[in-house]
């Protein structure tokens, strides 16, 4: 006998609602991550940007704060497979953070509290596509979910989109982080479903 009954095709979608392939709406906020959570007090937070030349660019967080900020409304697509649509944060923009910085990279390696990374290409960071992002909802974003603040890259699946950001490497070449060195794949586009490399 097989475990999934007869006639069961996964979770409904509303009619009106276009997900990714593979992918189920859901309306919590799943947590998911690759070790336990950090605790970082933001008077110790700092976000910095280095160059492919070694030139560094910091903020601390009430230099974050003091920048000016926006406040999307994004969908989030978790390469688990759920979607939740309509989330509201705030933070501030990649464009604002890289106006003052001179680099012809073309990659980015993502840095986080906890030795966590993951790669990106730096045109996905830029042109309105990618926020540092500090507030969930109206409220401070809660550690679990990446607080202080996270990067927020809603075209990508959400493993590109790490927590307990604290910068970003500039390179020349493309170097592969934590999940994409464990076979994830490079880029995660989920309209693609580029979940695994040869995706």
């Amino acid at each position: 006998m097989g475990i999934v009954s007869r006639g069961f095709h996964g979770r409904a979608r509303p009619a009106d609602v276009k997900l990714p392939p593979g992918q189920y709406l859901t309306e919590d906020f799943p947590v998911l991550s690759a070790g336990p959570t950090p605790s970082i007090e933001r008077e110790q937070w700092e976000f910095t940007i280095t160059t492919e030349s070694g030139t560094r660019r910091s903020w601390s967080w009430q230099e974050l704060l003091a920048l000016p900020s926006e406040r999307p409304t994004v969908d989030l697509h978790c390469v688990t497979k759920w979607s939740k649509l309509g989330t509201g944060w705030q933070g501030v923009s990649l464009d604002t953070l890289f106006a003052d910085v001179e680099t012809t990279a073309e990659f980015v390696l993502v840095h986080s509290y906890g030795d966590y990374t993951t790669n990106i290409p730096l045109e996905d960071l830029l042109d309105g596509k990618a926020w540092i992002a500090y507030q969930y909802e109206g409220e401070d974003l809660a550690p679990v979910h990446g607080g202080p603040a996270r990067l927020l890259v809603p075209h990508l699946y959400l493993w590109k989109s790490a927590k307990w950001v604290r910068g970003m490497q500039l390179l020349t070449e493309d170097e592969p982080g934590f999940w994409e060195s464990a076979g994830y794949h490079d880029y995660g586009d989920p309209w693609r479903e580029q979940r695994y490399q040869g995706d």
